[in-house]
């Protein structure tokens, strides 16, 4: 069986690995570390998809340093620098010769540089901007929330997606719980963390990564599930937003859906990358599963 993913509120949160042309994501720091993992997984996954991507870090750091984070442990993204499909910019670059931010002077050139990115012959553009900008341009904060609340048609129908990178140690709390809500994409704020959730259908919704560092308390949550779930007799397990599955994590789901007891049926929904390795790994043998691809846009 497939089906289709939405992309209701319940769909918000994601890993960055997830990231699609028409996306718009919030992300919340306060440790500059974690800051870096986010901006480089973004930054290479879309040069690896022929995306130029453009990066606004905070003012005040310099290219080199920028340049010297995004290539450790190589040098790949210094070609791509070179050639013109990385490039570093900020806000005041971007709305220059205007002095003063506005919303539809940003969204203007935001427009133009996709629609450029397009005519040179990449598949899109996709942009990570640390919001550290606004204090920078002594911009005002509610101009900055119309902006990010008011977007839309930035993203619609367009092959463009951003990341807006929140400093949880500047802006005030009730700002950044607005602006969480105001984005349609939420992500994970490490890589290589698991969150888990339970989606509007009553789906145990695994996010993030399922490897051999996340193993245990995949597994723990994983077995709670299935005795809670034993009560109505059948369970449905959502791994369709999980960056990676290892096989450790897969053969450990399929050991304690075989061992459930009082469970009927137990639905697993995952991509095609998800199932196959569950199939080869035996889940045709257990016969309470089922497994249901779930389809994304590209």
């Amino acid at each position: 069986m497939r089906i289709s993913a939405g992309d209701s509120a319940s769909d918000r949160l994601i890993p960055v690995h997830r990231m699609r042309p028409g996306d718009h994501a919030f992300v919340s720091y306060d440790d500059d570390e974690i800051r870096w993992d986010v901006l480089t997984a973004f930054t290479r996954l879309g040069l690896a998809r022929g995306e130029r991507v453009i990066v606004f870090p905070r003012p005040g750091l310099s290219e080199e340093e920028v340049l010297a984070r995004l290539d450790f442990p190589n040098r790949t993204t210094a070609t791509a620098r070179i050639r013109g499909q990385l490039v570093l910019s900020s806000m005041r670059r971007l709305i220059s010769p205007d002095p003063a931010f506005t919303a539809d002077r940003q969204w203007s050139r935001l427009r133009e540089e996709t629609t450029q990115a397009v005519a040179e012959g990449y598949t899109g553009l996709r942009a990570f901007i640390d919001m550290h900008w606004v204090p920078d341009l002594g911009a005002d904060v509610h101009t900055m929330m119309h902006r990010e609340s008011n977007a839309h048609e930035l993203f619609k129908g367009r092959p463009y997606s951003e990341i807006c990178a929140y400093d949880r140690r500047w802006f005030a709390p009730e700002v950044l719980t607005a602006m969480a809500e105001a984005h349609p994409r939420n992500l994970l704020e490490q890589l290589g963390a698991l969150h888990t959730e339970r989606a509007p259908d009553g789906a145990l919704r695994f996010i993030g990564e399922a490897d051999a560092a996340t193993k245990q308390p995949f597994l723990t949550t994983l077995e709670l599930a299935l005795v809670q779930g034993a009560a109505a007799g059948r369970l449905v397990l959502d791994l369709s937003r999980l960056h990676f599955l290892s096989v450790g994590c897969a053969t450990g789901l399929l050991t304690l859906v075989q061992e459930a007891n009082g469970l009927s049926r137990v639905e697993v929904r995952g991509d095609l990358v998800q199932l196959r390795t569950l199939q080869r790994l035996g889940a045709a043998s257990i016969s309470r599963l089922t497994l249901s691809e779930v389809t994304r846009p590209c």
